[in-house]
């Protein structure tokens, strides 16, 4: 039985257990100590099997004889992953995905399992070309939403944004597996130096889109890699990089991240001011800053980040006029990082419907902590204009002495990023 996969199974079932897939691939991999292309492998079922959940879920219906919701959750995880590589991994033969998935089933499913998985995968191996049913009744936002396994009003919103095939070429980057980024941290070495242990570990390492930056593939062995432990970089991708970049710290700087877990635009910025000035990282939970601090010392970056817990919604009296850059990177729905973290992609609108006024209580909370001539950056990885563009127009219309002077949204599909929305705010007063 291929390690792999049976990783992958593991995985799910974390998933299923609340753990984001990233988590759960990197806890799978480690308990069953695969290498580095037996880890590719896993992270590759696994984030097919959920990126294409329903999907697959409706391919399964209709070649079953049986209601998937009267299987076992683990007979059907085996038969998600077989499908998985069946529909969207071609470099796999067919045999291969099918006699894997009887075995795991043998394993952990039962013997009275195997020959109805197997029958189930055989027939959607034999059929794959053809669409079901299902789908060829659908159009507009109710076909983008069966086809590429999202909520229907998530797909309804992105043909507002962006027509139909703006959308479908959006949902297509969604489902798309995504590289690793990882940006050096120069202040401990340079790109070639990196460039070249990446390469003598036999891991193919891609320039970034930004100078200091690759695109490795993903493997869910990150603290595996070269350099990790001497802090030599740290895992971010590109667009919340560039929001750090339109802040624009620069050396002696006092920086205020008033949302920072786990700690990326901290170690951004820390970087990009030379390591010289301040930089207060915050978060509402204390459990959260953690993960900051632990980053922060194996960066090397502990001298210049301090962490705090505090709603930046109501920060310290004494925070007020204090700080050159204040980056308010705000919880949001997340629909721009689908492709990273497919679980919230049967978000329903009603979760995310309250998270505009929290986010123009941030913004309107940290105002008062810039000095005047200083930049108030707000930044989302969402694609919701709610959460976004009106947000930014409330705060500056009860906020005069503020004024935008950049502001974009990033497309997976464009940009080649994470969805992201950036705006740099400077206050005149």
């Amino acid at each position: 039985m291929s390690p792999a996969r049976e990783a992958a199974l593991r995985a799910m079932s974390l998933v299923r257990k609340g753990k984001f897939m990233s988590e759960a691939v990197d806890e799978a991999v480690r308990a069953f100590g695969l290498g580095r292309r037996a880890a590719a492998l896993c992270a590759r079922i696994v984030h097919e099997a959920l990126s294409n959940r329903g999907y697959i879920a409706s391919v399964l219906e209709h070649w079953s004889k049986l209601p998937m919701n009267r299987l076992e959750y683990v007979v059907y995880d085996i038969l998600a992953i077989g499908a998985a590589q069946l529909l969207f991994m071609d470099r796999i033969p067919p045999s291969a995905a099918v006699n894997e998935a009887v075995e795991l089933c043998r394993k952990y499913g039962g013997e009275r399992a195997t020959s109805y998985v197997n029958g189930v995968l055989r027939r959607v191996a034999e059929n794959r070309g053809r669409p079901i049913a299902l789908l060829e009744r659908c159009s507009g936002a109710e076909y983008l939403g069966y086809r590429y396994s999202c909520a229907r009003w998530i797909a309804e919103e992105f043909v507002r944004r962006r027509g139909y095939e703006g959308a479908e070429a959006l949902c297509q980057a969604n489902n798309a597996e995504p590289p690793l980024t990882i940006q050096v941290n120069t202040l401990k070495t340079g790109s070639a130096e990196l460039s070249g242990a990446l390469q003598a570990a036999g891991i193919e390492a891609a320039p970034g889109l930004l100078p200091g930056s690759f695109d490795l593939p993903a493997s869910g062995l990150i603290s595996g890699l070269p350099g990790y432990d001497g802090g030599y970089f740290y895992v971010q991708d590109s667009a919340a990089r560039m929001a750090v970049e339109a802040a624009a710290p620069e050396k002696g700087m006092s920086v205020l991240d008033a949302c920072s877990a786990p700690g990326g635009k901290s170690f951004a910025a820390a970087i990009r001011m030379g390591g010289e000035g301040s930089i207060l990282a915050c978060d509402l939970k204390e459990k959260r800053l953690r993960r900051v601090a632990e980053g922060a010392k194996r960066l090397g970056l502990e001298g210049i980040i301090r962490t705090r817990a505090m709603d930046a919604r109501q920060p310290g009296e004494e925070l007020r006029g204090r700080f050159d850059v204040v980056i308010a990177d705000a919880p949001c729905s997340g629909l721009g990082v689908i492709r990273r973290k497919p679980e919230i992609r049967y978000k329903t609108d009603y979760e995310t419907a309250s998270l505009p006024a929290i986010q123009l209580a941030i913004l309107s909370g940290l105002a008062g902590c810039v000095k005047p001539g200083g930049t108030l950056l707000y930044s989302t990885c969402t694609l919701l204009e709610r959460e976004n563009e009106d947000v930014v127009r409330a705060f500056l219309s009860d906020n005069g002495g503020f004024t935008a002077t950049d502001e974009r949204t990033l497309w997976p599909d464009i940009d080649k990023t994470d969805g992201f929305f950036i705006c740099r705010m400077v206050k005149s007063i």
